[in-house]
């Protein structure tokens, strides 16, 4: 937040939402000291109650902190706990004063007191770099006004501020029905050859830094010519093959690609080689409508998967409506809008508008086979043949999204459906939300694809909406 001047010597003090953000952040300083005040101690005590994840992380949290001090005498612990992987040279230390002056004309809080910890470390150890870890952004306002030295948590970030998500696609407009074009340009060898009916390029020679598995490449945006995704992706060369097109004749239970990202987003849904796709968005972009059509291709008509799962993170964009009674589908129908509203487009027919979504029969069929689930009640579960469908996956911690995505198992394939610029979780923003880490850490996965989708198919107002307001 603001710019430090650090020492060589540093004493990081940290906030209680950083380690129920992260329990492992402890060791994660390297060679520096880690201070754990006695008012984090306490917040971390109210907190460890209850079944929500914020209280499971705080008595993990907790244990770990037990488990350092478990065989450290008194001596040992007021002079520092050796922390485990920073080469025994940064160590754990609690701060306690029983003299604590709060901070005047500060009233008494868990965040000034943590304030007036730091204030004190600091002017004890003039010879460290004193700093502040949170989370909370005022607190860190405090901080700097306060001449606190104070930093964000950024061991989370699956990328810098300075970079941006991937967007799963590369532009050559050079490259030509075939891709002539775009083999001259790069300066490589290509030999093409069919496998099981598909065409596929063979590259050899130096390739883009930014290419990896499970990319499109393709000759324009829209109308293209020449589209392809990146099988494999190596140091010497990397391996391509055609895409189908789904633009006219060869559509996904009725629904047919408008452009170049389209196309692509339902070949990585129909790809029985991919097992996690990632399809980030804004509001409009067809990423539920897409993905729902090709789960019911998928489930309904070429029978790959025995059901499907549509789960979301139930978080509300303004006031809760409180407590609702009910089974778990009835519970989560509020929060179900965008599941309901395209599966009645997906069942609309194009003749008359009319819609077979409201017969007892049709919904007999579709509620067979099709589950809502919380994902509060995941946690244990293996889930085989199933077509999973994690909607606003950018409002899922990494942690979380990581307890979801391991539920796969035999023939199951994950779909993460999420728009970064929209996130209403409290401490993620677009590079520390759980989208973000799946995106950057399966990129290189061969069975794992992601595309961001560009193109508004709602109306004029909505694509006017996202670029005015």
């Amino acid at each position: 937040m603001v710019r430090i001047d650090k020492k060589a010597t540093r004493l990081y003090v940290l906030d209680t939402n950083v380690l129920i953000h992260d329990p492992a952040a402890l060791y994660h300083f390297e060679e520096h000291d880690v201070v754990i005040p006695m008012t984090v101690l306490e917040e971390l005590d109210k907190h460890k109650n209850g079944l929500r994840d914020i209280a499971r992380t705080a008595r993990q949290v907790s244990r770990t902190l037990s488990e350092l001090t478990a065989s450290a005498t008194f001596d040992e612990i007021r002079a520092g706990i050796p922390l485990p992987g920073t080469g025994q040279t940064g160590r754990l230390r609690f701060l306690c004063y029983s003299d604590l002056k709060p901070l005047d004309p500060l009233e008494d809080s868990p965040d000034n007191r943590l304030l007036a910890e730091t204030c004190r470390l600091r002017d004890e150890r003039p010879d460290a770099s004193v700093i502040l870890v949170t989370k909370d952004i005022n607190l860190r306002v405090k901080a700097a006004a306060l001449n606190v030295p104070v930093e964000d948590y950024r061991n989370d970030r699956a990328f810098s501020d300075n970079d941006a998500m991937i967007e799963g696609a590369r532009v050559y407009a050079q490259a030509g029905p075939d891709g002539a074009g775009l083999w001259e340009s790069l300066d490589v060898e290509v030999s093409v050859e069919r496998i099981d009916q598909q065409t596929c390029y063979a590259l050899t020679g130096a390739l883009p830094d930014d290419w990896h598995a499970g990319m499109l490449v393709a000759d324009s945006d829209n109308g293209a010519d020449f589209e392809a995704i990146v099988r494999e992706c190596g140091v010497g060369g990397a391996r391509l093959e055609l895409l189908t097109n789904y633009r006219h004749h060869a559509g996904v239970w009725g629904v047919h690609a408008h452009d170049s990202r389209q196309n692509f987003t339902l070949n990585l849904l129909m790809d029985p080689e991919i097992d996690l796709v990632t399809i980030a968005g804004t509001a409009g972009t067809g990423k539920t409508y897409m993905t729902l059509a090709a789960a019911f291709e998928q489930t309904f008509d070429q029978k790959r998967f025995e059901r499907i799962v549509f789960t979301r993170a139930p978080i509300p964009m303004g006031e809760d409506i409180g407590f609702l009674p009910g089974t778990e589908e009835e519970k989560m129908s509020p929060w179900m809008g965008a599941f309901h509203d395209n599966m009645d487009n997906l069942l609309r027919d194009e003749r008359d508008g009319t819609t077979n979504w409201s017969e007892g029969a049709t919904r007999q069929l579709i509620g067979s086979r099709v589950q809502i689930r919380s994902p509060t009640f995941m946690r244990g579960r293996t889930l085989n043949d199933t077509f999973l469908i994690i909607d606003e996956a950018q409002n899922f911690t990494p942690k979380q999204l990581k307890g979801l995505i391991s539920r796969a198992g035999r023939n199951t394939k994950i779909i993460c459906l999420g728009n970064v610029g929209q996130i209403d979780t409290p401490y993620l923003t677009a590079n520390t939300c759980g989208m973000a880490a799946v995106v950057e850490r399966f990129r290189d996965w061969p069975h794992a694809g992601h595309i961001t989708l560009k193109s508004v198919e709602r109306s004029r107002l909505a694509m006017a909406a996202e670029d005015l307001l």
